[in-house]
């Protein structure tokens, strides 16, 4: 094995992984502008779109994998990757800030203007005249019809519950991993990666529930828009931490990470503790306010 000093930064070669990935999202953007726009052929191309880029990042993984088990990371590089991850995660908050400040636009901004509130009377007169500055709404004239809120309790607590104690598992596998107890380290890994796919199996079973007997839809109007778009999104990040997850087992089945250097495994943790902050602020702010 041979291992860079810290006098030396690792500079990794070209690689043909970035032109690939590219080719991927092309391919996935054009298809599912085409799908949208009515064109039948747009759905095989966006799977095409998402095999290259499956192809790609299993492929990049793996390389890194490789250089990783290959001793060429030293403690510069290691700081750059945390630097990076840091950095990351920023960006994550900054994203769900933004559909955050929207459901908080609409309903503490819009909503009360459309109603007519103290300064804008006559708003509610001219434009939407008996308009009620309520929440939850769904917008002026019953955009998308009459509909059921999506309680907080049941599924949406059922979630909370499973979120909340996959974090305590995966804070468990990784002092599991410090300590060297490789039987728990794999157990409680397992049981943090199964919680987070068995969140999106109950948060696709809530979506069937919200738009079969609720009448719920992404049409409902701003109601309905902000609801499947914090969900929706979260839940894709819920998705790709659980997959980073399984990822991380399958290493430590290999035998992969020691007590010293195993920052694939702390990022992947970071990234789930952030997932689901970000799950309790939402069930707070969208279920039950």
């Amino acid at each position: 094995m041979t291992t860079h000093t810290d006098e030396h930064y690792y500079v990794p070669h070209g690689s043909h992984w970035p032109v690939v990935g590219s080719i991927g999202l092309l391919f996935l953007m054009t298809g599912v502008s085409s799908w949208l726009n009515g064109a039948d052929f747009g759905f095989y191309v966006m799977l095409v779109g998402f095999a290259i880029l499956i192809f790609m990042i299993t492929g990049w993984f793996g390389t890194v994998i490789g250089e990783s088990q290959s001793g060429l990371y030293n403690a510069q590089v290691d700081k750059s990757f945390r630097q990076g991850m840091f950095w990351f995660i920023f960006s994550e908050v900054m994203f769900f800030a933004a559909f955050f400040g929207a459901l908080f636009y609409a309903r503490n901004m819009s909503i009360p203007w459309l109603g007519g509130d103290s300064n804008n009377f006559f708003t509610n007169l001219l434009l939407w005249e008996g308009y009620e500055s309520t929440w939850p709404t769904n917008g002026p004239g019953n955009v998308g019809g009459e509909y059921e809120i999506m309680p907080p309790f049941g599924l949406p607590l059922i979630n909370t519950a499973l979120l909340l104690t996959s974090s305590i598992t995966v804070t468990i596998a990784h002092h599991a991993l410090i300590e060297g107890r490789r039987a728990q380290l794999k157990l409680f890994l397992a049981a943090t990666f199964l919680l987070g796919f068995i969140f999106v199996y109950l948060q696709g079973v809530e979506y069937i529930h919200a738009y079969q007997d609720l009448n719920l839809k992404l049409t409902s109007g701003i109601y309905g828009s902000t609801f499947f778009m914090l969900t929706g999104f979260h839940g894709m990040h819920v998705t790709i931490g659980a997959i980073m997850l399984t990822i991380m087992f399958f290493r430590v089945l290999k035998g992969h990470f020691t007590a010293e250097n195993h920052f694939a495994f702390e990022a992947v943790a970071w990234y789930w503790h952030f997932v689901d902050v970000v799950w309790i602020g939402l069930y707070v702010f969208v279920y039950w306010m």
